[in-house]
């Protein structure tokens, strides 16, 4: 793709779905859209309701939520030769774009599904393609795949639904046998701490697994560590770059949505108060994990540090991390040294380079001259 350097970009930051991270997305799209340099890039917010409708707002200026109830329904065009956004009223034109930005956390959106159709489309787009994405969602897949790789990870067990269902004395049995109480029930698939419970007893375990449980087809029962939660971001394609880390201090019992987004009162400390060494080897497996989870663009890789031992566990890894105005990941590339408009400049970057090393795979079969288009059997 060759782009015309006097030209602004068409941006197309694509924010809501069907997730329960929904109200987080809004935020972010709204910090990023803020964030871009207008001299270079001309933001289209591209919104996508609870129902699933794929709505474009006329210009950036607006506020998302009202984006979401008056904007002009349109659909993602899968032919590669078409590469824009179809209106399904009569009378509009295609909307064409240079590249798309999703802003999107949790199902639909972070997992692999928006990517595909992306893929699809033969359009640029920032952050990890359909495997990254979809590893870095399933947090029980991304523990095996790390854990092989020699990446320390909490002991942890994955709970389908249809087990719990089907044997909860059984499913309950198994968890209170390999764990003592306090544990963390959560949805395999999802962030923010949507669907999360910090579970002190067998009383409260049946409650916690059926909450989380409407979350997600899978639940995730992992160990109760107490530590320090440390988090590094980490930026680029074949060779990724490590941010100094910062440090979570919440003012609840745990990071819980609340704690995250709707009450003041938690701490980001950033950088987070570590040793030399420390910090070094917490990049260094933040790296890890990005190249084991065939990530590429960004991601936040989140940690805990033992309080008693100083052990350092990785927790989970968000390919298309928060970029609202309490979001760490914006704010560990501003302290080591990229403020938000650069960070956007280099996330763009990074796409168009991504989609440049995927045009140069072949996806046709050129056959030899006469062959009248028939394979040997």
């Amino acid at each position: 793709m060759t782009l015309d350097k006097k030209k602004r970009l068409r941006v197309g930051v694509l924010f809501g779905g069907r997730s329960g991270e929904h109200e987080v997305s809004l935020a972010s799209a709204a910090s990023v859209i803020r964030g871009m340099d207008l001299d270079k890039y001309e933001p289209v917010p591209i919104g996508i309701t609870k129902d699933g409708h794929w709505l474009m707002g006329e210009g950036a200026a607006k506020l998302l939520p009202d984006i979401l109830k008056t904007g002009r329904r349109v659909m993602l065009a899968a032919d590669p030769t078409e590469a824009a956004l179809m209106p399904l009223d009569r009378g509009a034109g295609a909307q064409r774009f240079d590249v798309i930005f999703p802003v999107m956390h949790g199902t639909f959106g972070e997992d692999g599904t928006i990517q595909g159709m992306l893929e699809l489309s033969g359009l640029p787009f920032v952050g990890a393609g359909v495997l990254g994405s979809a590893i870095g969602m399933d947090k029980d897949v991304a523990k095996r795949l790390c854990q092989d790789a020699g990446i320390p990870v909490v002991p942890w067990i994955a709970v389908q639904r249809w087990q719990w269902e089907k044997d909860a004395a059984a499913v309950k049995t198994l968890i209170e046998e390999k764990f003592s109480f306090p544990v963390f029930v959560k949805p395999a698939t999802l962030g923010s701490s949507v669907g999360m419970t910090k579970v002190h007893n067998s009383e409260e375990l049946g409650p916690a697994l059926d909450f989380a449980a409407e979350y997600g087809m899978k639940t995730l029962v992992e160990k109760s560590v107490t530590a320090r939660e440390i988090e590094v971001a980490v930026l680029g394609n074949h060779n990724p770059q490590a941010s100094i880390p910062g440090e979570i201090v919440p003012h609840r019992e745990f990071y819980d949505y609340a704690a995250k987004y709707l009450e003041e009162g938690t701490q980001l400390l950033i950088p987070a108060n570590l040793k030399t060494a420390q910090v070094k080897r917490v990049q260094e497996l933040a790296i890890e994990a990005f190249r084991t989870l065939e990530l590429c663009g960004m991601a936040r890789v989140d940690f805990f540090l033992g309080k008693k031992g100083n052990k350092l566990y990785l927790n989970e890894v968000n390919t298309i991390p928060g970029f609202t105005s309490i979001s760490m990941y914006p704010k560990l590339w501003e302290a080591t040294g990229i403020p938000f408009k650069d960070l956007v400049d280099k996330l763009i970057e990074l796409a168009f380079e991504m989609h440049r090393e995927k045009m140069r795979t072949r996806y046709a079969i050129e056959l030899p001259e006469g062959s009248g288009g028939a394979l040997a059997g």
